[in-house]
């Protein structure tokens, strides 16, 4: 009879779907089902292609999880929740909200837990489309409308607009090459001043 088992590490495959959005944004990615919640925001600022701008919170439908320093009242400290203690089973679905005044919803959905070992980069983006929004642009009404002026160069807004833009925005842009060089960078190539 043995005495110990050797731990194998859990994989989580999730998918991180930024919500309200047609056609919809989503990212697929590949984690550590024991990483932290604050590593994990970073993970999806670099898959997603946002620019860590601004507070965001995890929430599991009746907690909110929030770096201590942001004073989320009620919140409990992603610095010290790993993905694994809230997000438990296939199917299950957590909430992250980034940029409270444009308010980014994503649902995180665990598609999968593979239990045997996974070679190759963890974490890993392993599948998405389209392009993020650019950041304050208004939430998804106001990408909405930014995509419907951008589609019109006849439209009274359209050289305000793509100069804001810094002249050019691709909403089908994808790539995962490039988001998987990040993911490979110290904190995932997501900076936090600390």
């Amino acid at each position: 009879m043995e005495k110990y088992k050797t731990m194998t590490k859990q994989i989580y495959q999730i998918q991180v779907v930024l919500t309200n959005t047609k056609p919809k944004i989503w990212r697929r990615l590949l984690v550590n089902s024991d990483i932290l919640l604050v590593d994990l925001h970073r993970i999806i600022q670099t898959a997603m292609g946002w620019t860590n701008s601004h507070l965001h919170l995890f929430n599991d439908g009746m907690t909110d999880y929030a770096p201590r320093e942001f004073e989320v009242e009620g919140s409990r400290n992603s610095r010290t929740i790993k993905l694994n203690s809230i997000l438990k089973k296939e199917k299950s679905k957590i909430l992250y909200e980034y940029d409270f005044g444009d308010s980014w919803n994503h649902d995180i959905i665990l598609e999968k837990i593979i239990k045997e070992e996974e070679t190759g980069q963890i974490p890993r983006c392993i599948k998405g489309k389209r392009n993020c929004p650019p950041e304050d642009c208004g939430g998804t009404w106001g990408y909405s409308d930014l995509l419907l002026t951008i589609s019109n160069p006849k439209h009274e807004d359209y050289e305000s607009m793509m100069e804001w833009l810094g002249g050019n925005f691709d909403p089908e842009h994808f790539d995962i090459e490039e988001i998987n060089n990040n993911l490979r960078q110290k904190d995932y190539g997501c900076l936090w001043i600390e």
